[in-house]
């Protein structure tokens, strides 16, 4: 029954995907550790999305549930994705906390993945693999069954997001898209963004990376460093990455 529970939640949130305000958190530690926050808060898409519902919608058991809970990764997958995953994959999920806070009828719909790598090995293998995992063609297959999602496939923008190559080191944080990869997920999901875009839609993304002594070098300009060094910020858009994909690319040295 949890499982079922935690399956409609994930359906809700690939539905209202491309009108939510995404943040990823790093908290980089002396000894090598690296603490990682997905924070992903859905009330501004809640807002405009149940207005187009029904009043018998709105009335449903599940409309009207609320939330607040916290478990593993692993005991929110299906069975069916689970039995798919290799060790280190299975660890991966152990090691993940999910945490979810919802009320529809407030417009409250937050959710957030959380994880510590150990090493900096461990991050990139972390990062490498987070989409992989969270977004696997399971969870598509229950959002193509939802009515509310037909004709607006926002799973897409997040399971094609697999176009960052990351290299992670005790002394440097490089993230760079591949603009192939980019270019192939920019055609899958393009009837999604031209929908996103008609609807006044915005895609707002942040990454904050904290660090325990001040950076040396950051190579994009768009990103802020804090007075100390020890703060980097990047605010952009999806509209933004369109035009230009390399406005994401971080390479950061510290």
């Amino acid at each position: 029954m949890k499982k079922r529970y935690i399956l409609f939640i994930f359906v809700i949130m690939l539905c209202f995907t491309s009108c939510v305000d995404i943040e990823e958190h790093y908290d980089f530690k002396l000894d090598g550790s690296c603490n990682v926050v997905y924070g992903f808060d859905m009330g501004r898409a809640i807002s405009v999305f149940k207005n187009l519902l029904t009043d018998s919608a709105k009335s449903t058991a599940q409309f009207n549930l609320v939330k607040d809970t916290t478990m593993t990764f692993l005991a929110a997958m299906p069975d069916s994705l689970e039995r798919k995953l290799n060790k280190d994959e299975l660890a991966m999920a152990a090691n993940s906390n999910l945490s979810i806070k919802m009320d529809l009828n407030k417009s409250v719909m937050k959710m957030s993945i959380t994880h510590t790598a150990k090493t900096p090995a461990e991050l990139q293998y972390y990062l490498q693999h987070l989409s992989k995992i969270s977004m696997n063609s399971q969870l598509d297959a229950v959002t193509k069954n939802n009515k509310q999602a037909r004709g607006f496939d926002a799973q897409q923008l997040i399971s094609g997001q697999d176009y960052y190559q990351y290299e992670v080191t005790p002394h440097k944080f490089y993230r760079i898209v591949d603009k192939t990869k980019f270019n192939a997920f920019l055609k899958k999901t393009q009837n999604t963004l031209v929908m996103a875009k008609a609807m006044l839609i915005d895609m707002p993304y942040k990454v904050i990376l904290n660090f325990a002594k001040p950076v040396k070098k950051v190579n994009n300009p768009k990103a802020v460093v804090s007075a100390d060094r020890r703060h980097v910020t990047l605010i952009t858009t999806m509209d933004d990455a369109i035009k230009n994909p390399s406005i994401m690319n971080l390479k950061i040295d510290f």
